[in-house]
């Protein structure tokens, strides 16, 4: 029975990294149909060789500095247990592997190949699992100060702050040491507006990302034994509230529509497996109107360009999920308890100062070291023809 045990947990992780790696697919689409069409083929070469980049730091270091566990030693060892600790390692990586991938978004059409790989390996190498191994693995003693504080650890079932914040936050530094797209500001103060190429491919990926995520939330599980039904419902519901705010909030703008969605179930994930789905509808209700809210305003407000949005989406929504799931996780509003709200804001405000502080420090080294950014005749170009030499639809085709 024991042997079957772990079988079992060894396919539910399995299928669970399938499910997020899936998710990329979604990362790559959300962003090729929303940048312009001379940038599409360089949204998709960026979400496969980040996550390639990212397997191979997260599996040499990431993941050791993290939980403190190596692979190098034997295939026998690597084995036991039907090769559990491997497919856990493939199923976290997926996890690590959408930092860079959120990143993508922020930075789109002016960021350079080459140092945007650099920044995606020491990223998913040091800074991304410092902050994992203190929020999952009970690193430098934070989980056990905070729950002899406050009675309870900071709690982050799947990720809201681990991963969303943290992501959000980075991309949010990398954004601003960007700089805006060029002519997108004019010195008249008017904003060039840049619609998305494709709302099909947007819409396409929103919805894969979406039904990835159920392997994202449920899946954190880890073992069949503690899958909960409770945490696919709860998403469910966050998705629902975020699809209707959004959708109300932004004139039924299909760009804000398909965000809604992933608003929602970028809050729910930290408390997922506690929160009532009423909760967790409300959760995701107000992630929809952060996101369609703070994306207004950073773009047309503040004038940060940041392209996908993906400060207010997952910086700002995540953290508001860090800090829900103490408000809704309580037994006083139908969770299931066991949260400390001060414990919440806490871990939240530690992840939230953690990326954009490391964030500065890799993008801001790597812009005084090779610069970050195309030359503004590959942005007028276009990243596809200047990086890639191909465009995503060839104006004609070519005769042998």
């Amino acid at each position: 029975m024991e042997n079957i045990k772990q079988s079992g947990d060894v396919l539910f992780i399995l299928l669970g990294a399938i499910m997020v790696l899936a998710m990329h697919a979604g990362f790559a689409f959300l962003e090729l149909g929303t940048v312009r069409k001379k940038n599409q083929v360089n949204a998709l070469v960026k979400i496969l060789v980040d996550f390639a980049v990212s397997t191979l730091v997260y599996f040499m270091l990431g993941y050791t500095v993290a939980y403190g566990t190596h692979f190098f030693t034997g295939a026998e060892a690597l084995a036991a247990k039907n090769g559990y600790e491997l497919v856990k390692f493939f199923f976290l990586l997926t996890f690590a592997a959408a930092i860079p991938a959120i990143v993508s978004g922020g930075i789109a059409e002016r960021a350079r190949f080459g140092p945007q790989l650099m920044a995606t390996a020491v990223i998913v190498g040091l800074i991304y699992p410092a902050f994992e191994g203190v929020a999952w693995n009970q690193g430098l003693g934070l989980q056990a100060w905070l729950k002899a504080q406050f009675g309870a650890e900071f709690h982050d079932f799947a990720g809201s702050v681990v991963v969303h914040a943290v992501g959000g936050w980075i991309g949010l530094a990398a954004v601003l040491l960007l700089g805006p797209r060029m002519n997108r500001y004019r010195k008249d103060g008017a904003i060039s507006a840049h619609p998305p190429s494709s709302i099909p491919f947007l819409a396409l990926g929103a919805w894969v990302l979406t039904a990835g995520w159920f392997g994202f939330n449920v899946m954190s599980a880890q073992t069949l034994d503690k899958i909960s039904g409770l945490v696919a419902v709860n998403s469910l519901m966050a998705m629902a509230g975020g699809t209707l705010v959004a959708v109300l909030m932004g004139r039924n703008d299909p760009g804000f529509a398909y965000n809604g969605p992933l608003a929602g179930l970028v809050a729910v994930c930290a408390g997922s497996d506690l929160m009532h789905p009423y909760g967790a509808l409300v959760v995701g209700g107000v992630a929809g109107f952060i996101f369609v809210r703070m994306f207004t305003l950073t773009q047309n407000r503040w004038k940060i360009d940041d392209v996908l949005g993906v400060w207010p989406l997952h910086g700002l929504c995540g953290a508001w999920g860090g800090i829900a799931a103490g408000i809704f996780g309580s037994h006083a509003l139908g969770g299931l308890g066991g949260v400390s709200l001060a414990s919440q804001l806490l871990g939240t405000l530690l992840g939230v100062a953690w990326a954009f502080g490391g964030g500065f420090l890799v993008y801001g080294v790597i812009k005084n070291l090779s610069g970050l950014r195309l030359s503004q005749e590959q942005e007028f170009e276009g990243a596809d023809l200047s990086l890639h030499k191909i465009g995503s639809t060839p104006d004609r085709e070519v005769s042998w």
